[in-house]
């Protein structure tokens, strides 16, 4: 039986480079790390994906590093002074850095289990491109 699960929630963002390129989002209604195997010849697409579910306690904790994200972003956007460094910089918050090492494991490792995807986005329409519940989009999966 086949199931459609059209666009999904995308937790995550962690890196974009001409959409996005890695993150956690559901796939087929299951949390998953995602990560592009980006390909510069696949004009318009997000390219192929190597896709691993992740366990729901990795994701309470990706989720409390995205959240310090998303509040450093807003005080950018508003304005906040240079001296705002982003928490990705080490030293900035110590949370951010806990859940840095906490997460160092889980976000290598992609291994010979991973599946292989492609992915469509389809935009939300908000105000904030970031947001606690994740960014301005979400993702449909085709599994390969």
């Amino acid at each position: 039986m086949s199931h459609d699960f059209g666009f999904e929630r995308v937790y995550v963002e962690l890196e974009i480079y001409d959409g996005p390129r890695v993150g956690i989002a559901d796939v087929h209604g299951v949390p998953h790390r995602f990560s592009s195997k980006y390909d510069e010849n696949d004009a318009g697409g997000l390219g192929t994906f190597s896709i691993v579910p992740i366990d729901p306690s990795v994701l309470e904790l990706e989720q409390a590093q995205w959240s310090i994200y998303v509040a450093w972003n807003r005080r950018c956007e508003a304005g906040a002074s240079a001296s705002d460094l982003h928490p990705g910089e080490g030293g900035v918050d110590s949370r951010w850095d806990e859940l840095q090492v906490l997460l160092a494991e889980s976000r290598g490792a992609f291994s010979a289990c991973a599946r292989q995807a492609k992915a469509e986005k389809q935009w939300i329409e908000r105000d904030e491109r970031y947001a606690e519940d994740g960014p301005d989009y979400r993702m449909r999966w085709t599994l390969l």
